[in-house]
């Protein structure tokens, strides 16, 4: 057993980059055989999950949007659980979960509550939560004003354009006292429920992975986006918005991002040693360093997260 590293930098070299985590598109067929290949094994050896010396370690392939050295030491955490993880990070954020579909990968890590439920409704899917691992701080960010009252007349507001963010999005700008939203319109409020927009603002809707470019943009006042999604070298924390979420409200569980995988195997006994990897002090650590202070684990019972599910699906 190697010795237990306390922090990130600790982390063993050896889970390279180039052999661990590849970035795809969507996958040709051949990946489609290998994550086929590597789902029959897992199901084949349930007894290697109990872990040990003498054990073969258990393959598992884990859907993402973005390389990090968080995934490094998720990694080589698991090694001593007993899996052999290897993450398949992708460009686009929709195809993370297209991929856990189609079996190419055995799991995905990406997403929260809410954007599942828009995926699993608008393609009949099963995809089902396993455990919580984070939620991020979400707010109102703006490069030229420094408070909410600064916010001029006609102001752009830049915005993520898939449904649960945009919502989100719209959440942010009514506790910031910008727009009221209508009370009946649920958790996935659009554009038309928005009551009063006294000053104005224009929605300028951006794919969720670029909203942050548009924080520099001279033609834009303000964007709402999550803290650890901008550049680190800008140093931007939750301190810097005019208006920030409070993620440990009990309605901001739906943001909370879960390990998730096809409903026909969340029996499967590798999952609780992939928890306990992720629950692991160096694991955690790891993400601390890695989101900079600006996310925050979460650890919510599995029954909630499937029943929140189930209800944004319904009301999606």
């Amino acid at each position: 057993m190697p010795e237990n590293p306390s922090t990130l930098t600790e982390i063993s070299e050896s889970s390279a980059r180039a052999r661990r985590r590849r970035r795809l598109g969507l996958s040709a067929a051949a990946v489609v055989a290998v994550g086929a290949v590597a789902t029959t094994v897992l199901l084949q050896r349930p007894d290697a999950a109990a872990g040990g010396a003498g054990d073969e370690l258990v393959p598992l392939t884990i859907g993402d949007t973005a390389q990090s050295d968080f995934q490094d030491a998720i990694v080589e955490v698991g090694r001593e659980k007993g899996l052999d993880l290897e993450f398949v990070n992708f460009d686009d954020p929709y195809l993370p979960n297209t991929a856990l579909v189609n079996g190419e990968v055995d799991a995905n890590s990406f997403q929260h509550v809410a954007w599942l439920s828009q995926f699993n409704r608008e393609n009949d899917a099963d995809i089902t939560p396993l455990f919580s691992t984070v939620i991020s701080s979400w707010g109102l960010f703006s490069e030229d004003f420094a408070d909410v009252d600064d916010v001029p007349q006609g102001a752009r507001v830049a915005v993520p354009d898939d449904p649960s963010n945009f919502s989100r999005a719209l959440f942010i700008l009514e506790t910031a006292g910008l727009i009221e939203v209508d009370d009946d319109a649920g958790v996935f409020p659009q554009e038309s429920d928005i009551t009063e927009n006294d000053r104005g603002l224009e929605l300028v809707r951006i794919a969720h992975e670029s909203v942050q470019t548009a924080y520099s943009d001279p033609t834009v006042a303000a964007v709402v986006i999550a803290t650890d999604d901008f550049d680190p070298s800008l140093g931007i924390t939750g301190e810097d918005a005019l208006a920030l979420e409070d993620s440990a409200a009990t309605s901001s569980s739906p943001y909370a991002i879960v390990l998730a995988t096809t409903a026909d195997r969340v029996e499967d006994p590798a999952w609780e040693l992939l928890e306990e990897t992720y629950r692991d002090e160096r694991v955690v650590e790891a993400l601390e360093e890695e989101k900079r202070g600006q996310a925050t684990i979460v650890e919510l019972p599995v029954e909630d997260l499937r029943s929140t599910l189930s209800e944004l699906t319904e009301q999606g």
